[in-house]
């Protein structure tokens, strides 16, 4: 399927900010899609329903208004199991983002599964979600990290990979698709590797889950974790897709409401999955956004959102390439999502996003919660476009005319 036939406009026409103009005559180019997506107006009707026809607190109300918002609360779960593969929708956690599942997996499993000197695998590469947990267990603990290294080429060091396997960790913890570098990790195939060495898996999809195909069976893992937020769905909404063996065996995360079966004075019985980790109200109405949110994605079709977006970073990395002084960090288009990290020689990132704003094009600039893989790339901040679905060939030309203008601005 080509960019034309995956009909942007009509796509395009179903996000109300992209119709935005930043000043009179100066349209919004939304390129900060790694950072947080756009809504399609699914979701943002599907969320003022449940809130003018629905409202009422889920699991614990027999009258007409509870029962509606279960059902439309249980139902997306049903939908984000579907659509990411799960086998059993009990398997699917509702958390606030990608952050707090895994800060979950941290906090239960690993809490109640390593012991000082036990060993855990992290990547270079890794968004802080995925790294400061595991330091945090780590010094509580007296856990050894041990740092699987990104090649000059951008991409995972899979012979070091090996060598770390042989030293027995327990735990490994790695991304699916970088958030700086759009380097698309083979995690499958790791993940095997990792189950072979005894190692538990855990997958921060963050990047993926909006942008291709996700079959977490398929994959491998034994954590899988996303958020809503940057996959068409509302901020407050992410998911901890987890093993339900797994899940059983690990303690509650945190205590209220809604978490138990039974409360007594002298102790509580835990519920079962998936109750056990959503304690108190959860967010009603952001699972339902998320639900919404996947059903949009799957009539768009994952495979044509992938396909167009490959097609986007081919078009986009040919553009910036032709820039006298530019660095844009990563592996080769076939190899990566679509996200462009870039630094312009003499001009900092902030300067580049700020000049960029003027035109309306909407980049980030900093070290996008990654800053060991910074200080690795030798550099302090990035500028960064990144793509979606609602992204034309037109705005990326805008993109590199506007970055020949920071250039000859500065220059």
């Amino acid at each position: 399927m080509s960019l034309v036939e995956l009909d942007s406009g009509k796509i395009r026409a179903e996000f109300p900010a992209l119709s935005r103009e930043i000043r009179p005559g100066v349209p919004l180019v939304y390129l900060d899609t790694t950072a947080t997506s756009q809504k399609p107006l699914r979701v943002l009707e599907a969320m003022e329903r449940y809130y003018r026809w629905h409202n009422a607190n889920v699991h614990r109300g027999i009258h007409t208004l509870a029962e509606e918002a279960t059902a439309e609360f249980e139902g997306a779960r049903t939908k984000i199991a579907e659509f990411i593969g799960a086998q059993d929708s009990r398997e699917v956690i509702f958390t606030r983002n990608a952050t707090e599942a895994i800060n979950l997996v941290a906090k239960t499993w690993g809490s109640s599964n390593l012991k000082e000197g036990d060993r855990i695998v992290v990547s270079e590469m890794e968004h802080h979600s995925n790294l400061v947990p595991w330091q945090m267990l780590s010094a509580e603990q007296g856990l050894e990290i041990n740092v699987l290294p990104v090649t000059e080429q951008g991409e995972l060091d899979l012979r070091e990979w090996e060598r770390l396997l042989n030293k027995e960790p327990k735990i490994v913890c790695f991304t699916h698709m970088s958030n700086v570098l759009g380097t698309l990790n083979p995690v499958a195939e790791m993940c095997a590797q990792a189950r072979d060495a005894g190692a538990v898996s855990v997958v921060d999809g963050a990047q993926s889950a909006p942008h291709l195909p996700v079959d977490v069976r398929a994959i491998g893992a034994d954590f899988f974790a996303f958020s809503g937020h940057k996959m068409c769905g509302p901020t407050g909404g992410g998911v901890l897709w987890g093993r339900a063996k797994l899940l059983n065996e690990m303690p509650p995360f945190l205590g209220g409401g809604d978490m138990i079966k039974r409360v007594q004075m002298t102790g509580f019985e835990p519920n079962e999955i998936p109750y056990k980790f959503e304690a108190g109200t959860p967010s009603i109405c952001e699972a339902i956004g998320l639900g919404a949110a996947v059903e949009y994605l799957e009539s768009v079709g994952m495979e044509s959102i992938w396909k167009h977006e490959q097609e986007l970073i081919s078009y986009a990395l040919e553009g910036l390439g032709e820039i006298n002084g530019i660095t844009v960090y990563g592996p080769e288009a076939h190899k990566r999502g679509g996200v462009a990290s870039f630094t312009l020689e003499g001009v900092h990132p902030h300067d580049i996003a700020q000049v960029l704003d003027r035109d309306g094009v909407a980049v980030r600039a900093g070290h996008h919660c990654a800053m060991p893989l910074h200080t690795k790339l030798n550099v302090v901040a990035t500028a960064r476009a990144s793509f979606y679905l609602y992204n034309t060939q037109d705005e990326v030309d805008l993109l590199v005319e506007g970055i020949g203008r920071v250039r000859d601005m500065f220059r």
